[in-house]
Protein backbone atom coordinates (compact mmCIF):
# COMPACT_ATOMS: atom_id res chain seq x y z
CA UNK A 1 0.00 0.00 0.00
CA UNK A 2 2.99 2.29 0.76
CA UNK A 3 4.21 1.71 -2.24
CA UNK A 4 1.34 2.64 -4.15
CA UNK A 5 1.15 6.22 -2.66
CA UNK A 6 4.81 6.68 -3.26
CA UNK A 7 4.63 6.14 -6.84
CA UNK A 8 1.45 8.38 -7.16
CA UNK A 9 4.05 11.18 -5.89
CA UNK A 10 6.60 9.94 -7.92
CA UNK A 11 4.27 10.51 -11.37
CA UNK A 12 2.75 13.88 -9.65
CA UNK A 13 6.83 14.70 -9.93
CA UNK A 14 6.76 14.27 -13.78
CA UNK A 15 2.97 15.73 -14.22
CA UNK A 16 3.82 18.75 -12.13
CA UNK A 17 7.20 19.67 -14.48
CA UNK A 18 5.08 18.91 -17.85
CA UNK A 19 2.36 21.24 -16.28
CA UNK A 20 5.19 23.73 -15.18
CA UNK A 21 7.03 23.30 -18.32
CA UNK A 22 3.44 23.96 -20.69
CA UNK A 23 3.00 27.26 -18.72
CA UNK A 24 6.25 28.35 -19.39
CA UNK A 25 5.65 27.72 -22.89
CA UNK A 26 2.41 29.76 -22.64
CA UNK A 27 4.32 32.77 -21.00
CA UNK A 28 6.52 32.63 -23.94
CA UNK A 29 3.39 32.70 -26.64
CA UNK A 30 2.19 36.23 -24.38
CA UNK A 31 5.58 37.49 -24.51
CA UNK A 32 5.81 36.86 -28.17
CA UNK A 33 2.73 38.24 -29.20
CA UNK A 34 3.85 41.56 -27.58
CA UNK A 35 6.77 41.85 -30.02
CA UNK A 36 5.95 44.01 -33.19
CA UNK A 37 5.50 42.33 -36.84
CA UNK A 38 4.83 44.62 -39.74
CA UNK A 39 1.19 44.57 -38.86
CA UNK A 40 -0.93 46.18 -36.64
CA UNK A 41 -1.95 43.51 -33.83
CA UNK A 42 -4.03 43.97 -30.76
CA UNK A 43 -1.42 42.02 -28.86
CA UNK A 44 1.19 45.03 -29.25
CA UNK A 45 -1.04 46.96 -26.39
CA UNK A 46 -2.10 44.03 -24.11
CA UNK A 47 0.50 44.31 -21.77
CA UNK A 48 -0.40 47.75 -21.44
CA UNK A 49 -1.46 48.64 -17.63
CA UNK A 50 -3.28 52.06 -17.15
CA UNK A 51 -3.67 54.14 -14.00
CA UNK A 52 -7.49 54.58 -14.41
CA UNK A 53 -10.15 54.20 -11.41
CA UNK A 54 -6.77 54.78 -8.57
CA UNK A 55 -4.87 51.44 -9.78
CA UNK A 56 -3.17 49.90 -12.09
CA UNK A 57 -5.83 48.29 -14.76
CA UNK A 58 -4.94 45.89 -17.90
CA UNK A 59 -5.76 47.58 -20.70
CA UNK A 60 -8.42 44.80 -21.66
CA UNK A 61 -10.50 45.53 -18.55
CA UNK A 62 -10.83 48.97 -19.80
CA UNK A 63 -11.17 48.99 -23.48
CA UNK A 64 -11.85 46.72 -26.54
CA UNK A 65 -8.58 46.62 -28.82
CA UNK A 66 -8.99 45.58 -32.04
CA UNK A 67 -6.93 45.78 -35.64
CA UNK A 68 -9.15 46.56 -38.36
CA UNK A 69 -6.61 47.74 -40.53
CA UNK A 70 -3.34 45.91 -41.60
CA UNK A 71 -1.69 49.12 -40.02
CA UNK A 72 -3.70 50.45 -37.62
CA UNK A 73 -5.02 50.00 -34.03
CA UNK A 74 -8.27 51.14 -32.48
CA UNK A 75 -9.03 51.49 -28.74
CA UNK A 76 -12.61 51.59 -27.85
CA UNK A 77 -12.42 52.66 -24.05
CA UNK A 78 -15.35 50.92 -22.28
CA UNK A 79 -15.97 53.84 -20.08
CA UNK A 80 -15.35 57.38 -21.85
CA UNK A 81 -13.76 58.86 -19.09
CA UNK A 82 -10.38 56.31 -19.06
CA UNK A 83 -9.87 57.80 -22.51
CA UNK A 84 -7.03 60.00 -21.60
CA UNK A 85 -5.60 57.59 -18.99
CA UNK A 86 -5.43 55.38 -21.79
CA UNK A 87 -3.64 57.82 -24.47
CA UNK A 88 -1.27 58.56 -21.33
CA UNK A 89 -0.38 55.48 -21.08
CA UNK A 90 0.49 54.40 -24.62
CA UNK A 91 2.57 58.26 -24.70
CA UNK A 92 4.46 56.81 -21.59
CA UNK A 93 5.12 53.00 -22.53
CA UNK A 94 8.05 52.25 -24.86
CA UNK A 95 5.80 50.88 -27.51
CA UNK A 96 6.48 54.15 -29.71
CA UNK A 97 3.58 54.94 -30.83
CA UNK A 98 1.75 58.35 -30.76
CA UNK A 99 -1.74 57.52 -30.35
CA UNK A 100 -4.47 60.08 -31.67
CA UNK A 101 -7.67 60.32 -29.43
CA UNK A 102 -11.01 61.45 -31.63
CA UNK A 103 -12.99 61.71 -28.40
CA UNK A 104 -14.68 58.62 -28.41
CA UNK A 105 -11.68 56.31 -29.61
CA UNK A 106 -8.13 55.71 -29.53
CA UNK A 107 -6.52 54.99 -33.26
CA UNK A 108 -2.89 53.97 -33.41
CA UNK A 109 -0.88 54.00 -36.69
CA UNK A 110 1.79 51.14 -36.95
CA UNK A 111 4.31 52.38 -39.28
CA UNK A 112 6.37 49.57 -40.89
CA UNK A 113 8.79 47.98 -39.69
CA UNK A 114 13.07 49.22 -40.82
CA UNK A 115 15.34 46.38 -41.38
CA UNK A 116 17.38 47.22 -38.37
CA UNK A 117 14.31 47.16 -36.44
CA UNK A 118 13.40 44.18 -37.35
CA UNK A 119 16.75 42.62 -36.77
CA UNK A 120 16.48 43.80 -33.23
CA UNK A 121 13.09 42.25 -32.84
CA UNK A 122 14.47 38.71 -33.87
CA UNK A 123 17.11 39.26 -31.72
CA UNK A 124 14.64 39.96 -28.47
CA UNK A 125 12.57 37.02 -29.77
CA UNK A 126 15.66 34.48 -29.30
CA UNK A 127 16.40 35.94 -26.31
CA UNK A 128 12.60 35.04 -24.80
CA UNK A 129 12.25 31.61 -26.63
CA UNK A 130 16.08 30.81 -24.74
CA UNK A 131 14.97 32.36 -21.62
CA UNK A 132 11.37 30.03 -21.75
CA UNK A 133 13.75 27.10 -22.56
CA UNK A 134 16.55 27.80 -20.03
CA UNK A 135 13.03 27.62 -17.65
CA UNK A 136 11.93 24.11 -19.06
CA UNK A 137 15.48 22.83 -18.08
CA UNK A 138 15.41 23.96 -14.92
CA UNK A 139 11.97 22.69 -14.15
CA UNK A 140 13.93 19.22 -15.79
CA UNK A 141 16.34 19.15 -13.22
CA UNK A 142 14.21 19.98 -10.26
CA UNK A 143 12.12 17.00 -10.93
CA UNK A 144 14.98 14.97 -11.37
CA UNK A 145 16.00 15.73 -8.10
CA UNK A 146 12.71 14.96 -6.71
CA UNK A 147 12.95 11.58 -8.36
CA UNK A 148 16.40 10.80 -6.91
CA UNK A 149 15.44 12.22 -3.49
CA UNK A 150 12.10 9.76 -3.66
CA UNK A 151 14.80 6.86 -4.82
CA UNK A 152 16.90 7.60 -2.18
CA UNK A 153 14.25 7.81 0.44
CA UNK A 154 12.99 4.06 -0.96
CA UNK A 155 9.64 5.65 -2.26
CA UNK A 156 10.64 4.11 -5.80
CA UNK A 157 13.24 1.76 -7.25
CA UNK A 158 15.89 2.66 -9.46
CA UNK A 159 14.33 1.36 -12.61
CA UNK A 160 11.04 3.85 -11.65
CA UNK A 161 13.28 6.52 -11.16
CA UNK A 162 15.14 6.22 -14.57
CA UNK A 163 11.55 5.56 -16.08
CA UNK A 164 10.10 8.86 -14.57
CA UNK A 165 13.57 10.51 -15.64
CA UNK A 166 13.08 9.70 -19.31
CA UNK A 167 9.57 10.47 -19.37
CA UNK A 168 10.53 14.02 -17.93
CA UNK A 169 13.45 14.10 -20.80
CA UNK A 170 10.58 13.58 -23.18
CA UNK A 171 8.22 16.66 -22.31
CA UNK A 172 11.58 18.67 -21.84
CA UNK A 173 12.46 17.60 -25.65
CA UNK A 174 8.51 18.00 -26.68
CA UNK A 175 8.23 21.85 -24.74
CA UNK A 176 11.72 22.98 -25.86
CA UNK A 177 10.43 21.94 -29.58
CA UNK A 178 7.06 23.88 -28.78
CA UNK A 179 9.29 27.15 -27.89
CA UNK A 180 11.80 26.66 -30.73
CA UNK A 181 8.74 26.65 -33.50
CA UNK A 182 6.87 29.41 -31.36
CA UNK A 183 9.68 31.45 -32.10
CA UNK A 184 10.70 30.89 -35.48
CA UNK A 185 7.24 31.58 -36.63
CA UNK A 186 7.17 35.01 -34.61
CA UNK A 187 10.35 35.32 -36.56
CA UNK A 188 9.12 34.98 -39.93
CA UNK A 189 6.02 37.30 -39.13
CA UNK A 190 8.59 39.97 -38.13
CA UNK A 191 10.85 39.68 -41.61
CA UNK A 192 7.86 39.30 -44.06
Amino acid sequence: MVRVVATMAADEIVFDAAERMEKAVQILKQSLAGIRTGRANPGLVDTLRVDAYGASTPIKQLATVGAPEPTQIVIRPYDPGTLKDIEKAIIASDLGFNPQNDGRLIRINVPPLSNEQRKKMVGRIKELAEEAKIAIRSIRRDANKALDQAEKAKEISEDERDSLKDDIQEATKKYEAQATELAKVREQEVMD
